[in-house]
């Protein structure tokens, strides 16, 4: 059976809920907050993009993608992330598809770049790099990296949405 990406819908989101708590249960460098941020920034209004990876109804994958903000006033900047795969469907590239799905959309909507926390190596093969000029405050900048879709990466800082110090 083939995985469909798909936007989530309203049904999607507890699955997404319990999907994101296993997708990070043993990962490194995390907060175990994953998907209380997914759910505030639902709640909020703030996903802009939402995807599942739908294997037959079961959901196995998840990206989420919200506006940042740039201190120097740039706009059309958005965050990566969280992502989830559920643990025993990791390796087989869904997170790859769900990652590329949602830059491809972020593209066609004319979004200036994109920005995410995590694994350098990982995100490299997306085009994401560090950049001493946008940084993400009080993080290694090494694990912070930008994607430009249109001119040049801007010198500033980047704030998320306070629904990334959600805890509950």
């Amino acid at each position: 059976m083939t995985v469909l990406i798909r936007p989530e819908t309203p049904a999607d989101v507890d699955a997404i809920h319990e999907l994101t708590v296993a997708a990070f249960l043993d990962a490194e460098h995390t907060s175990h907050t994953e998907q209380f941020i997914n759910d505030a920034l639902r709640n909020a209004g703030h996903l802009t993009l939402s995807l599942v990876a739908d294997d037959g109804g079961a959901i196995v994958g998840h990206v989420a993608m919200s506006p940042v903000s740039l201190s120097d006033g740039s706009v059309g900047w958005f965050g990566l992330g969280p992502v989830s795969v559920l643990p025993a469907r990791q390796g087989e590239g869904l997170g790859s598809r769900l990652i590329r799905q949602t830059l491809d959309a972020l593209r066609e909507q004319g979004a200036a770049g994109c920005v995410v926390l995590g694994n350098p190596d990982y995100y490299g093969r997306f085009g994401f790099r560090a950049d001493p000029r946008l940084v993400l405050p009080d993080v290694p900048p090494e694990y912070f990296q930008a994607l430009a879709f249109v001119g040049p990466i801007p010198d500033a800082s980047v704030r998320y949405h306070d629904a990334f110090n959600a805890n509950a």
